[in-house]
């Protein structure tokens, strides 16, 4: 292969793989096609079997009554007082209706209907009785089946033909098709109904373990399955509650392993920061290599410091044991205040009304602290804060001047411990990684939510949404 072939073959599209259906889906068509597989199957062999008796039946008939007609063809021909009359003879026959009779005399021939005659008989069959063998055969007159059926006479040197129509049975056999196509279709359509039913019956424990991981997902650790009846599905249910079990030990464990590392390290932490604040004082009487490591050993200390009190915080919410103290406030007023607390310096932007709520404060005040914090260390600067009010909820919203959060990390960045992955904007700092993790999990607290999107023109926009006054 050439080189130019190669890039051409590796530049062609893959085929795009065809959506595969729904096991709710394939379920009501399993059953939809064994319908219909089944119903095809007995209407065939029905619509053979009907079809076979009634011609069957018919030309037994047919044979029946004409060679009991021929018969009578033959005495009235051989009669000798008074002179046969082969019209006459044939008008006294009991034909059924459609029938036509046709008989040659002395090399003439004689027919009681104007729609049968000698020259609407089959060739054959007229040649194979002329042989003197009895016979019978379909053929075709305008356009309508039709059933022949010859007898010699050679007593009087005549034959005699009976011609019926079989259009009758081609109407009941066009009846009898409709209807079982029908009744196929009904079946098939029944089928799939029932498909459809089952399918939510087989399908509705497994709708309950989907629920159930939901719910887990979504921190709810508490959800069991209730064990059913049956003993396949109470398998299921007890291997599902071992793993959720199983789940929840080993998060408690972990938040337990949290918490007991952060209380002991709360010791040693206050020991070292209290070295620290005594060299701290005395840093002017040390040489300046000396009060740069000084200064590097206060800022990792404090860093520290207040990882180890996110940590605690992020255990507590963990354990379970986080309490919220709630009491009125204007959010307008604990927005600005913990703005400027944190340095922004920013104009809070409000309708100029009072905007009500109910929220612990320090919390609060801690949720608005992260959030400006954030933007200064990796937004470039607070561009905007805003506090509204809609519809029985309350909004503080934060623009950044950074180069906003890409769609992929907007919920990632709530997560304990993730930096970003945007080298030179987000995630390059000295935080720690909790600062917006303990942002979701105090607005969480609140029973409101935090997200992130792209502001105008330019930068990250943090909405924080919680309920209005209750």
């Amino acid at each position: 292969m050439s080189a130019e072939a190669a890039r051409t073959w590796r530049r062609r599209p893959r085929a795009r793989r065809p959506r595969r259906l729904g096991l709710r889906a394939r379920v009501t068509a399993a059953f939809a096609l064994g319908a219909l597989s089944l119903s095809a199957v007995l209407s065939v062999l029905t619509y053979g079997l009907v079809r076979s008796f009634l011609v069957e039946q018919r030309e037994q008939g047919a044979v029946t009554q004409t060679f009991l007609n021929a018969r009578v063809v033959r005495d009235g021909l051989a009669s000798r007082s008074p002179q046969p009359d082969p019209d006459r003879i044939l008008s006294s026959l009991e034909t059924p209706s459609g029938t036509g009779a046709v008989v040659r005399y002395r090399g003439v021939w004689y027919a009681n209907s104007v729609a049968v005659g000698s020259e609407s008989l089959p060739q054959r069959l007229r040649v194979l009785v002329d042989e003197g063998t009895p016979g019978r055969q379909r053929f075709t007159l305008s356009g309508e089946p039709w059933l022949a059926v010859g007898v010699p006479i050679p007593h009087v040197h005549g034959v005699y033909f009976e011609a019926v129509s079989l259009d009758g049975v081609d109407g009941i056999l066009d009846v009898l098709g409709f209807s079982l196509a029908g009744a196929a279709m009904l079946t098939t359509v029944a089928g799939a109904a029932m498909g459809r039913w089952a399918a939510a019956r087989v399908l509705s424990p497994l709708t309950s373990v989907s629920e159930a991981a939901a719910g887990i997902a979504s921190g709810n650790l508490g959800i069991r399955l209730e064990a059913p009846e049956d003993p396949d599905l109470r398998l299921l249910a007890s291997s599902f509650n071992r793993m959720v079990d199983a789940l929840k030990e080993r998060i408690e464990r972990d938040a337990r392993f949290a918490s007991d590392v952060s209380h002991e390290l709360r010791s040693p932490l206050t020991t070292l920061s209290t070295a620290l604040e005594v060299l701290v004082a005395r840093r002017d009487e040390l040489p300046q290599r000396s009060r740069a490591a000084l200064d590097l050993l206060a800022a990792d200390v404090g860093r520290f410091q207040r990882m180890v009190e996110d940590l605690l915080e992020i255990s507590r919410v963990d354990a379970g044991v986080a309490e919220l103290h709630l009491e009125p406030v204007d959010l307008v007023e604990l927005v600005r205040h913990a703005v400027s607390a944190a340095g922004a310096g920013v104009v809070v932007i409000n309708d100029g009304h009072r905007v009500p709520a109910q929220v612990d404060k320090r919390r609060m005040e801690r949720v608005i602290a992260n959030l400006v914090h954030n933007a200064l260390a990796y937004g470039g600067g607070v561009a905007r804060v805003a506090v509204e009010q809609s519809r029985g909820v309350v909004r503080v919203v934060i623009d950044d001047e950074g180069a906003g959060v890409p769609p992929e990390e907007r919920e990632r960045i709530f997560e304990r411990f993730y930096r970003g992955s945007v080298s030179g904007q987000r995630g390059h700092s000295d935080g720690s990684g909790l600062g917006l993790a303990l942002v979701a999990e105090h607005v969480g607290l609140h029973g409101g939510r935090v997200w992130v999107e792209s502001a105008e023109p330019r930068g990250a926009r943090f909405i924080v949404e919680l309920p209005g006054e209750r």
